[in-house]
Parts: structure tokens; C-alpha cells; sequence
């Protein structure tokens, strides 16, 4: 098994601790902590069912302990596709524990996804629900079990049909007594996921001192103390749901986390009155889907304080909405899971609020912003943006090419372009690269293209990211097929079903074409031809004043 690491250069990983950034601060004793401190204080609400910082913490250690008494190991992997439910905080906080680790997926991830997380990380176990949002994942999971070697069991929450002899996660228990001490801080809590740049996602492995300081941090600069209330719409396996403050950021102040079933208005809106929710986060798509609910319904949100926006670019026009129509304040961030972190402050201008996605974290959050050659540019000029911090990673797992092309001299390149503001804000213009943000996540377009290569009608396809004023940016194919085919959209989009991967990177804008252009010595440039073809679709959809949703049917 390869190891999990993360590390700083010596003099950098020394400041970082004498400036009081990393603290030895773990998971397990943040919520041991907190849960001596107040056991009775309800840590997270899901529907009716309240669990208390007590319960909590002897459930998770409970699990963990059953876990160690069913032959893991300390330093196993163990991934986790949960959707938000109790249960997630259970298996989370009780891998932490027993001294496993943590890889998290996302609900909407289908078998090509788990497949390759399951074994890039070499996990030896999967956690994951029975059936989330209409999807067998527990048959999925049995059916992994046979395929991966180094996968030992799948540990489902209600087990039914052909997951029925899975075992069920509340039947898991042991003896807390059997726990280890507590992990090295310096060593990897969990391992979260980033955008594959040539495919499939890659491994970010997070320490626990880099991790909680972002939870510190983001809690100071968003004012969550032990009266906050977080509402947890989208996804918790989400670095923006964890951290920004998120989840975890919650249960480190003590405050409590009501888990979100439905981020859709006529869901969200009640639930925020009835738990009196303080604190929520959302990605632009949805936070237009509220504005305009609202706007129309004149919605009473009034528990509502903050609202973070984050995942993608908020446009101003609709940030200027969000106080007169929600009645709270914005605060827009921008972020990866990578590590770099930058919010708008409470007290900016609101001018600086609506037009800038925020500032760093820390004041040991160097920034680089270069152009195309390497050399900065002055504030207020687009350039790439690269990063180091003490809770930006300097390398991925087991990814030596993707290590080689994403840091330079200690600095993350991030891929985003980014205009620097003279007091330290960030504006995102975009990213560089061929990654495509739709509604906070982030597709690789060469995913996109293989699978389209498969379809047996398809000689060659190019995905390129088009603006979107809702998504941020959407998925646009343009697809050459073989002689005597003839295709439609609907053709394609049902294709990409059986190609069992995430729902959202099946392509939006479906656009056939007879031929691509060829660089002069005959043979196709990807990133000049992606420019190339975005270039000639916003100049379509500009002529015709509406984008444009050719074949879509």
C-alpha cells in the first residue's frame, strides 16, 4: 500500500506552528472535546432525530472500536459515499477514531468513479447507503466487493434487495477502551478529491493541524461560535459543505449542524425557519433558484444571517440581490479542496462583496498571480493564480505527472486566472485550463471526450465550457460522427447513462459537426481546437442573443 502523506518544507511547516496555525489539534479530540464540554448540546439535526455532542462521540468511538475488533488496522482507507445523514458523521468521526482514514465520494458518483477512488487509494472498505436518490448503491457496492481485491467489505445503512447480507453499519459496535491514541497531528485525516486534469479525480490528502485551522479560520472570519446554527444543503462530502466553515467547522465551535434533505426552496425555506438556521452555504445555481422563489413568495427567512456562495463565480447582479431579497448578508467564497481559501469579509464594502470572490484565509496565504510567461502582473490584471499556505498541499497522491505540471517551487498552480485587487480581494475571471466549473464542480473535459469516444457512431468529439448566467459554466460536446451514422442528442445523453459516471458530466449542449480544424502540419491541436470551437460557439450564441441548445431533445 503506498503511503499517505502530506508535507511543508522545514522552515515553512516551523513559522506555521509559531505563528499558532497548527495547534496539534485532531478530529478525535475536537469532538471528545466538545463533547465533555457539553454532551447535552444537540450536535446535528436530521428531520425529527436530534443527537447530542454525547451521543455522538460514543456512537463514532463505539463504531470505530467495532471496526479495530474486525481486523483494520490503523492507517487503512476506508471510503465513504454517504449522503447528508447522521450516519455520515458516525462513520467519519469513528474512521477518525481508529486511526483510519477517511476517502470521500459523492452521492451522485456512479461505478466508474468509485471504481477508480476504491482503488487509487487502495481502500480496503466502503461505507455507503443502500439507495440515495433513486440509485442502488448497496448493489453497486456488492458488485465492487467481487471485482477489487484489496476491497475487504462494504458497510451499508439499510441493507434491502441484493445488498440484504452487507453488513449494516448500527450493527458495528466495540469497546472504546480498544482505541488508539490519538493520531500524529501531522499525519492525513482524510483524503478529499480534485478534478482529474487528464481524466479521473485525483487524491488530495489533508492533515489534521492544516485542516482544522481552516475550520478555526473560516470559523472566526464567519462568525460561527456555539449559538450558530448550519444549514447543511449541499452535499457534506463537498470541501465548501466541510469547511467554509461548514460541517466540521460547526461541530468544532460547538454550534449545531441541521442536515438538509432537499436544497429546492420549498424544502429549504421551512426548514430554515423551524431550526432556526444562522449560518447556510450554496453554489450560484442554487442560490438564484432561492432569490427567485423568494422574490416571488416574499419569503420570511428571517433566522437566516449569512449566506455563503461559493463553487463557482457569483455574478454581482445577482449578489446585489441577495441582502434586500433574503435579508441576510452575503459572503462569497472561493476556494478548492486543494487548500486555498478566500472569503469577503462581513464588514467590506458592499461593493467589495458583490464584486469579488474574497481574500485569503490566513496571512501566510502567499499569492502569485503571472501571466502566461511566468511573470506577475500588477494588481487589477488578469494572470494565473498559484499558492502556498500553511493548509495548501504541496502534492497529490500517487500522481506524479499531475505533481510535476500543478507545483512550481512549493506554489499550487490552481488553474484559475484571477484579477488582484490592491487590498488583497481576488476577482475570479476563469479557469486556465481545460476544466470545466459547472455549478461547483469542476469536469475535466477529457473525461467527457473519452467517454464520448466510446460510442461506437462517434469518430471524435471535442467538450469545451461554455458561460452560463445559471450554472457558471456549462458542458458543450461538439461531436463528429462516423460516415453513414446519424445520432441525436437524446442518442448521446442516453450513452452517457451506461457509461455509469456522476449525472452531472453528461454535456448540456450537444452540437454535431462534419469536421474539426488541424494545426498546419495536419494534426489536431485539443487545446488550440477547444479554443477554437468555444470561440465559434459564443459567437453563434451571441448572434442569436440566446444560448443555444442546439439538439436538444
Amino acid at each position: 500500500m503506498k503511503p499517505l502523506s502530506q508535507t511543508w518544507p522545514d522552515d515553512l511547516a516551523a513559522r506555521y506552528k509559531a505563528r499558532g496555525y497548527w495547534r496539534g489539534e485532531t478530529f478525535p479530540a475536537m469532538l471528545r472535546d466538545r463533547a465533555a464540554e457539553h454532551p447535552d448540546r444537540i450536535a446535528l439535526t436530521e428531520g425529527d432525530t436530534n443527537l447530542t455532542y454525547g451521543a455522538l462521540n460514543a456512537r463514532a468511538r463505539s463504531f470505530g472500536a467495532g471496526l479495530l475488533a474486525r481486523g483494520y488496522q490503523p492507517g487503512d482507507r476506508v471510503l465513504v459515499q454517504l449522503h447528508n445523514c447522521i450516519e455520515f458523521f458516525t462513520a467519519t468521526f469513528g474512521l477518525f477514531a481508529a486511526g483510519l482514514v477517511p476517502v470521500y465520494a459523492l452521492p451522485a458518483h456512479r461505478r466508474t468513479e468509485v471504481d477508480h477512488l476504491l482503488r487509487k487509494s487502495e481502500a480496503v472498505a466502503m461505507i455507503t447507503k443502500a439507495r440515495m436518490d433513486g440509485f442502488d448503491h448497496g448493489a453497486l457496492g456488492a458488485d465492487l466487493l467481487g471485482d477489487i481485491p484489496a476491497l475487504r467489505e462494504v458497510i451499508l445503512i439499510g441493507g434491502t434487495g441484493d445488498a440484504a447480507g452487507l453488513p449494516d453499519l448500527e450493527g458495528i459496535s466495540g469497546d472504546p477502551a480498544t482505541l488508539p491514541d490519538d493520531p500524529d497531528p501531522q499525519s492525513v485525516a482524510h483524503v478529499q478529491i480534485s478534478g482529474g486534469s487528464t481524466g479521473m479525480s485525483k487524491l488530495i490528502p489533508r492533515t489534521h493541524d492544516d485542516y482544522i485551522y481552516t475550520l478555526r479560520a473560516s470559523n472566526e472570519i464567519c462568525n460561527v461560535t456555539a449559538a450558530s446554527v448550519y444549514g447543511a444543503v449541499l452535499p457534506v462530502a463537498h470541501n465548501f459543505t466541510m469547511s467554509s466553515p461548514g460541517v466540521y467547522g460547526a461541530l468544532h465551535a460547538g454550534a449545531r449542524v441541521v442536515l438538509f434533505p432537499s436544497p429546492v426552496p420549498d424544502a429549504a425555506f421551512p426548514l430554515i425557519r423551524r431550526e432556526g438556521v444562522t449560518i447556510t452555504g450554496l453554489v450560484p445555481p442554487l442560490a438564484l433558484l432561492w432569490l427567485d422563489s423568494a422574490d416571488r413568495s416574499q419569503a420570511d427567512l428571517a433566522p437566516l444571517e449569512v449566506l455563503l456562495v461559493g463553487g463557482a463565480k457569483f455574478l454581482p447582479e445577482a449578489a446585489r440581490r441577495v441582502t434586500p431579497v433574503l435579508g441576510c448578508t452575503l459572503q462569497q467564497v472561493f476556494g478548492m479542496a486543494e487548500g486555498l481559501v478566500n472569503y469577503t469579509r462581513l464588514d467590506d464594502d458592499p461593493a467589495v462583496i458583490t464584486q469579488t470572490q474574497g481574500r485569503p484565509i490566513s496571512p501566510d496565504d502567499e499569492i502569485l498571480v503571472l501571466d502566461d510567461a511566468g511573470q506577475p502582473v500588477p494588481d487589477g490584471s488578469p494572470g494565473h493564480l498559484l499558492t502556498r499556505g500553511p493548509y495548501t498541499i504541496s502534492a497529490y497522491h500517487d500522481e506524479a505527472g499531475a505533481n510535476t505540471r500543478s507545483f512550481e517551487d512549493g506554489f499550487y498552480r490552481t488553474g484559475d486566472i484571477v484579477i488582484r485587487h490592491p487590498s488583497g480581494h481576488l476577482t475570479v475571471q476563469g479557469r486556465a485550463g481545460d476544466h470545466i466549473n459547472r455549478a461547483g464542480e469542476k469536469i475535466s473535459a477529457e473525461e467527457v471526450e473519452d467517454h464520448l469516444l466510446a460510442h461506437p457512431g462517434v469518430f471524435d468529439a471535442v467538450v469545451v465550457s461554455i458561460p452560463d448566467s445559471h450554472l457558471g459554466e456549462r458542458i458543450a460536446a461538439f461531436i463528429q460522427l462516423k460516415q453513414g451514422q446519424a445520432l441525436r442528442a437524446l442518442d448521446i445523453r442516453k450513452f452517457m447513462r451506461t457509461r455509469q459516471v456522476a449525472p452531472f458530466k453528461t454535456p448540456d449542449d450537444i452540437r454535431f459537426v462534419t469536421e474539426f480544424g488541424t494545426t498546419a502540419v495536419g494534426k489536431i491541436s485539443r487545446k488550440e481546437l477547444r479554443n477554437q470551437l468555444r470561440t465559434a460557439a459564443l459567437a453563434e450564441d451571441a448572434a442569436a442573443d440566446t444560448p443555444t441548445e442546439a439538439e436538444n431533445t
